[in-house]
């Protein structure tokens, strides 16, 4: 039986990255190449509106957003991220070594401190 045997093992590896990118660019090449040929184009003001639902806007699009909803969003991930690091800790909790214990009290610590300089600065206050 004969096989291919690339001289690089990085051959390998552009030509899997090739098929990838084609892969990639292959239906938004095809996409495009279809709105070309069977896509109306009719611009207009209408068209061209912002919101095309047949109602006027009341005003302007800008609104002021509120950071502390971002705020407490970026604070609820930390503390969601940390629930998935403590996992394999608490499982394997039996078996590990002096260091690793104090890594993860070290990793702990750092979290609390994030959580008090959130309290502090009011973060995580609704009001």
């Amino acid at each position: 039986m004969w096989m291919l045997v690339p001289e690089s093992p990085w051959l390998t590896v552009v030509v899997l990255l090739a098929g990838a990118i084609g892969f990639a660019l292959a239906p938004l090449g095809l996409a495009a190449l279809w709105s070309r040929k069977f896509s109306p184009q009719k611009p207009g003001p209408q068209k061209n509106a912002a919101y095309e639902c047949g109602l006027e806007s009341p005003g302007d699009a800008w609104i002021q957003f509120n950071a502390s909803y971002y705020l407490y969003a970026i604070v609820f991930l930390i503390f969601d991220v940390e629930a998935i690091f403590l996992l394999p800790f608490a499982v394997a909790f039996s078996g590990l070594t002096a260091g690793a214990c104090l890594a993860m009290l070290l990793f702990l610590l750092l979290l609390v401190e994030g959580l008090v300089w959130a309290c502090q600065k009011g973060i995580l206050n609704w009001t």
